[in-house]
């Protein structure tokens, strides 16, 4: 059974790429030119999701704001970029603004040329919070690949039956709407309960192996709403509410609560588990007995990056650690990583993957790599790197910037990942320059005491690099 990542009734989020018709959003092919399933510079399924959804935002939205500037605007045919002196001009003015704090680091980078058209301190490898998340996901697509699925596996044994995590977050426990297929533990239930009485089995023992991980399962920040135990069996990212994203209360023991509703799920099914589910190992001469898969990477990049989705970029970057044949730990996904980005030829001078969220302050990166990294996502030779552009919040319509750009010129402009902790503010991203120029920005404050001000003052900076002829 193959999964697609799609919202529930209980799911509310759009996917991904913003598109107001009667905000006069306009979505113009050209600045991301990929193989694939593409239509005006978004995947077909997004357009159709998005503008079904924008359908209701636009019936809430006040009356008489003024149209929206295009995102993804067509970047002009050859000319030349914005001389640096101007780019210059638009940005250090802005970067005096006091909310940014005692240290801001800087850097915008032609996606054409590739060419670095200013910078401020660009290479100071600084706290990055959840811009990080642009890493992990290059990372995990270089990887594997956008296509890549995470299977959730049955495993049957002499002493009864497996739940094997490979490793998905998104798998859930409520049951697939008619007619949309995604990773559910119901369909998984309903695969296992036809596999066993097909056997003439209607009763077994179950355990559940979480092998496929190693080290802590806690990220150092310890118990936390914004993060589950990072474990490769969970059920709806370990959320004790009904939420799909943001900040929730979560299970101490993700894992264990999975197997505990696997075996009521069975229950239901005509199948009944003796015995208490424990913690166990698939034997090696175990057959595989039914199997459900996540929505492909792209997709799950997508949603960690729009939603800014914790869970999901701690998953990616474990993924990243197993294909490169290291633990699925932190500090091996923090060694694949950084691996992956030095075969992206990217700058990894002080580069320190703690974690694959930003939710770690010890994490590095710099200005510089996270500007040239979407630069290298936008180059037609990386097509497999592309779900990290589609995957970017559109200003003042999608994600962490739906509520950011309200008033401001950029918004529909700019896409672009924001990070947030106390005291540190970060904005990475790309705009269209007005000259129709396709530029990549990131612009990082590490002292900061005005959140809302911080955020301000970066939205401004984004606005800069749009207002540069």
């Amino acid at each position: 059974m193959r999964g697609v990542l799609v919202p529930l009734a209980r799911h509310r989020t759009a996917r991904f790429v913003a598109a107001s018709t009667a905000a006069g959003l306009v979505v113009a092919a050209g600045a991301v030119a990929v193989a694939g399933p593409w239509d005006g510079g978004q995947r077909k399924a997004e357009r159709v999701r998005a503008a079904a959804a924008d359908r209701g935002h636009s019936a809430r939205s006040a009356p008489g704001r003024p149209p929206a500037g295009p995102v993804l605007a067509a970047p002009a045919a050859g000319g030349r970029p914005p001389a640096a002196s101007d780019v210059a001009s638009a940005l250090e003015p802005l970067l005096k603004d006091a909310a940014l704090g005692s240290h801001v680091s800087a850097s915008v980078v032609d996606v054409t040329g590739g060419g670095r058209l200013f910078g401020a301190d660009e290479g100071a490898a600084v706290t990055p919070a959840s811009t990080i998340k642009l890493v992990t996901s290059a990372a995990a697509l270089a990887a594997l690949g956008g296509d890549h699925r995470i299977e959730t596996t049955v495993m049957l044994g002499s002493e009864g039956i497996v739940l094997v995590g490979g490793g998905d977050p998104t798998l859930t426990a409520h049951p697939a709407p008619s007619g949309e297929r995604f990773a559910s533990l119901p369909a998984l239930a309903d695969a296992t309960a036809r596999a066993l009485k097909a056997r003439g089995t209607a009763r077994t023992r179950l355990s559940y192996d979480v092998s496929r991980y190693a080290g802590s399962a806690q990220h150092p920040i310890g118990p936390n709403d914004n993060l589950a135990p990072v474990s490769p069996l969970m059920v709806d990212e370990g959320r004790l509410d009904d939420s799909d994203h943001g900040p929730a209360e979560r299970s101490a023991d993700p894992a264990g609560d999975a197997a505990r509703k696997f075996a009521e799920l069975l229950g239901e099914r005509g199948v009944r588990v003796d015995g208490s589910v424990e913690e166990g190992r698939a034997p090696a001469s175990a057959r595989r007995l039914a199997a459900v898969s996540s929505a492909p990477l792209a997709e799950l990049v997508e949603r960690a990056l729009t939603n800014s989705d914790n869970d999901i970029a701690e998953a990616l970057a474990r993924q990243t650690a197993l294909a490169d044949g290291q633990p699925a730990s932190f500090d091996g996904a923090g060694r694949a990583v950084t691996a992956r980005l030095s075969r992206l030829g990217l700058p990894t001078d002080g580069v320190r993957i703690a974690d694959g969220s930003g939710l770690d302050r010890s994490d590095r990166v710099s200005a510089d790599l996270l500007a040239r990294l979407l630069a290298h996502a936008s180059d037609a030779r990386a097509p497999e790197l592309r779900p990290v552009l589609t995957g970017l919040p559109v200003a003042g319509f999608s994600g962490t910037l739906r509520g950011r750009y309200q008033e401001d010129d950029g918004r529909g402009l700019v896409r672009a990942k924001t990070g947030t902790l106390t005291g540190v503010n970060t904005l990475a991203g790309t705009v269209v320059a007005a000259d129709g120029r396709l530029l990549a920005f990131a612009f990082m404050a590490d002292g900061t005491s005005d959140a809302e001000g911080a955020q301000r003052a970066l939205d401004r900076l984004a606005v800069g690099v749009a207002s540069v002829r």
